[in-house]
């Protein structure tokens, strides 16, 4: 009798030998319960506990899950109303509250270093008759990527994470004041923030920052540096560049496992953009990317020498002219493709002038207010494009993706980027100007044909469904500034 791994085609003879060496590690390692975990489409991750040896099992059998789980908004309330007929026809396979089913990948067995005897596995949602499910954000990206592969390209990215660490006073766990969703643990800074890169800081802040370390190297992330950000409280994770499924996959197990260590040590870590408090600093998602060409791995951004006749304000000046393109391309899906990079309500309050965030769709040389900055010259095979638009809650696989897809419309049209920026905050074209709010973010999604169809009907119109239900909630709210708190702070 075959698997359901068979039945869905993914289970092969790397994939059994990958099985085999985990029930190896799973001995060496002393384990003794799995989680077994994915993605959904708020970056946030899911999971079940299986328990002894046998869990390993659920690599080829899977492990049932409710399909609703896919259709949650930042509040876990379900988007849809999945018992009326007709409810769910845009989501061919979704319906009732049906099953999926969780396959795990054998070769992401790890131990995670704050849960002694528990290992933890990636795992993707598949139908249950063996098909793959189109709305699931880690298949955006393979899928952006395979298209990206038949151009003869790759995909590299190194990220740079701002985010807040807290000091817990009180967990508010008290059963008689729990709520949907609940009040975050009142708080207390681990540093006083205005004095950046301050090593005084990067002391009085020693303790969560050596546990952040701990977890992400125990976790076999390639942390670079940890360091004192601007803003009280505020730290920043930089991490080395590498292919891009693998960088999205760090980017959700460094939030989730982040969080949860410092949890069990009285911290509270947050990775929403603007925490509810006075004076803070907005946090933001730096993704660097370059592409590379499969058949050596050269950067395809780099040249060798500027282009004849170029000044600095030119893109192949600095970028080869796919690199040029790409860039185009970014900046012509910018206002579509935002709702990727800041997906939430609280995120739109950073773009504001001379805050380090760009405000509009423009490009400039090592450039920190621009969207789009500009690194590396002729001859740098570290040249690159750093996208400073990200909030740190943003799904790592759809920011990627959509990056994927917007550059690729670049390539294909052979598209020119205007000249360089010298003054990021003065945009003079209003078209130019990126979204103001996620309700304007999702209307320009709606504008942007190429976007829609690259990424397909049925996530298209889930993305849209679950986060105008989101919109809606804080429209009715009496006190929104409650309501950010309860929603984003709390949980994410």
């Amino acid at each position: 009798m075959t698997s359901f791994a068979q039945r869905c085609g993914v289970h092969d003879a790397q994939r059994e030998a990958a099985l085999a060496q985990a029930r190896l590690q799973w001995h060496e390692l002393g384990l003794q319960r799995l989680r077994v975990g994915w993605c959904d489409l708020h970056g946030l991750l899911r999971g079940k506990t299986l328990i002894g040896p046998a869990a390993l099992d659920a690599v080829l059998d899977g492990v049932g899950m409710v399909s609703t789980l896919m259709l949650k908004d930042t509040a876990d309330r379900t988007a849809y109303k999945v018992f009326e007929p007709g409810a769910l026809d845009e989501l061919p396979g979704f319906g009732m509250a049906n099953n999926l089913m969780l396959l795990p990948d054998p070769a992401s067995l790890c131990a995670l270093p704050w849960a002694p005897g528990t290992g933890w596995v990636r795992a993707q949602p598949w139908f249950a008759d063996g098909t793959p499910v189109a709305i699931d954000p880690r298949r955006a990206l393979q899928v952006a990527l395979q298209r990206l592969a038949e151009h003869g390209y790759g995909l590299r990215c190194g990220l740079e994470v701002e985010f807040h660490i807290y000091k817990i006073d009180d967990d508010r766990l008290d059963p008689a004041t729990a709520a949907w969703p609940g009040e975050p643990p009142t708080v207390r800074m681990i540093h006083p923030g205005y004095k950046l890169l301050d090593e005084g800081c990067a002391d009085l802040a020693n303790e969560p920052l050596r546990i952040v370390e701990h977890t992400a190297l125990g976790l076999g992330l390639p942390l670079k540096s940890l360091e004192i950000e601007l803003g009280p409280s505020q730290v920043e994770a930089v991490f080395d560049a590498t292919d891009a499924l693998s960088a999205a996959d760090q980017m959700v197990r460094f939030r989730n496992g982040v969080k949860q260590a410092l949890r069990r040590a009285g911290y509270h870590a947050s990775f929403v953009c603007r925490p509810p408090f006075a004076n803070v600093m907005a946090s933001g998602w730096h993704l660097h990317q370059s592409l590379v060409h499969l058949r050596d791995g050269r950067n395809a951004f780099c040249r060798d020498a500027s282009a004849r006749g170029s000044t600095l304000t030119d893109a192949q000046h600095t970028l080869s002219e796919v690199g040029a393109q790409w860039l185009a391309g970014l900046l012509a899906h910018a206002r579509g493709a935002a709702v990727f990079s800041t997906p939430t309500i609280n995120g739109f309050g950073r773009f504001r002038p001379n805050a380090l965030a760009p405000m509009a769709a423009l490009w400039g040389r090592d450039n920190r207010g621009a969207m789009l900055r500009v690194l590396g010259g002729p001859g740098d095979s570290a040249t690159r494009i750093e996208n400073r638009i990200g909030e740190p809650l943003a799904n790592p696989y759809l920011y990627m993706a959509a990056q994927i897809h917007s550059g690729l419309d670049g390539l294909a049209r052979a598209m020119v980027p205007p000249p360089a920026t010298e003054s990021p905050y003065a945009v003079a074209d209003e078209a130019a100007r990126l979204p103001t709010s996620l309700g304007e973010a999702l209307e320009a999604l709606a504008a942007d044909a190429a976007l829609q169809q690259a990424f397909g009907a049925p996530l298209v119109a889930s993305l849209q469904r679950i986060k105008r239900s989101e919109l809606a909630r804080h429209d009715e709210a009496e006190d929104r500034e409650a309501w950010q708190r309860r929603e984003y702070f709390s949980r994410y």
